[in-house]
């Protein structure tokens, strides 16, 4: 403030001073000035000489002119700041804007509108009014996931909606000790993870694949769609005959075996809990073995997709029926457990 008191006051002071005076004075100062700018670096200015050169700038015509300590546009930078902190300060003093979302409102909305692509910002506004969360529609349109494909139920819904009358199939192959090659064909329900048919071939075929299909199913039973890979197997023949039997066919893209989790995943439990565990003679040795796995598999082993219950229901037995006893399975590589009285 000490600077701009100084700088009014000459102000004044040289109003009442004849021309002359002025000009020598003015041309003692610039050459001062220049030996001043050639001899040191750039000073360090002060809030209280930016604030001058800022009035200095609104009231001076040829100010530009006149500026050597910094750029002329370093000037109008700090008119700028200057008018920022203006506003600044009237919005502050002033009544306060739109409350900030918090983050777990934030969060369930990106979660809401990820896991319902077809909703839109009203209903998602809706659903968190029901929920005791009130938001503005344009709080939702900010926040929200929008798909970058159109909206469309994901794979994974397509699978528990029809569920229950869906089924899917898939072949592996099992080495056996003379490593020959045995192909193991699969059919499995999806509502409660059952193995509805099973066989095993040297040499599978199109025929004899679509013939699996008529075994499995009597025509007073059929599902309504069978999810399966693009195998070339599944040719022509196949087609036709699933199609006359009423099942719609459902193809998962190419190269994603994710598509068809439910089956691939039932292989890779055969192979771990079994397959790996032993040496399989034959095409019979390897049935028989197959057999009794299911077997245990149905009725004994517990899936978290069941709410830890097996695919044939198992009863559950209080404590006061007596004792825990072990039963093996599967030549005792499994076992499962009840009570008997004693």
């Amino acid at each position: 403030m000490t600077t701009i008191l100084a700088a009014l006051i000459s102000f004044v002071v040289n109003a009442f001073r004849s021309r002359a005076a002025l000009h020598m004075e003015n041309l003692a100062l610039r050459h001062q000035l220049a030996v001043y700018q050639r001899a040191t670096r750039r000073p360090r200015l002060k809030p209280a000489d930016r604030i001058l050169w800022s009035w200095i700038a609104q009231l001076l015509p040829r100010w530009r002119e006149l500026l050597v300590i910094v750029r002329p546009m370093t000037v109008i930078a700090w008119q700028r700041r200057r008018f920022r902190g203006h506003w600044s300060r009237l919005c502050r003093s002033g009544k306060p804007g739109r409350p900030t979302v918090a983050r777990e409102v934030r969060d369930l909305i990106r979660w809401m509108s990820a896991a319902n692509p077809l909703w839109g910002a009203p209903r998602i506004v809706g659903e968190l009014r029901k929920i005791g969360i009130e938001v503005a529609k344009s709080t939702v349109e900010r926040y929200r996931i929008r798909p970058r494909r159109p909206a469309s139920p994901t794979w994974m819904a397509f699978l528990k909606n029809h569920g229950a009358e869906m089924v899917s199939i898939d072949f592996f192959v099992v080495p056996t000790v003379r490593f020959h090659i045995l192909y193991v064909f699969l059919i499995l329900a999806h509502d409660r993870r059952r193995v509805l048919h099973f066989n095993v071939t040297t040499s599978p075929s199109a025929k004899w694949t679509a013939q699996q299909i008529v075994e499995a199913f009597p025509w007073s039973d059929v599902p309504a769609y069978l999810l399966r890979d693009r195998d070339s197997i599944y040719c022509s023949h196949f087609q036709r005959r699933v199609k006359n039997m009423g099942i719609e066919d459902v193809v998962i893209a190419p190269r994603s075996p994710w598509q068809n989790p439910y089956v691939e995943r039932l292989i890779g439990s055969i192979r771990r809990e079994c397959l790996d565990h032993v040496i399989v003679l034959n095409e019979r040795h390897l049935r028989g073995v197959l057999k009794r796995y299911l077997a245990y598999y149905h009725g004994w082993r517990t899936h978290r997709s069941l709410d830890m219950d097996a695919p044939d229901g198992r009863i559950l037995q209080p404590q006061d029926h007596g004792r825990v006893v072990e039963i093996p399975e599967v030549g005792g590589l499994h076992h499962h457990y009840e009570r008997r009285a004693a």
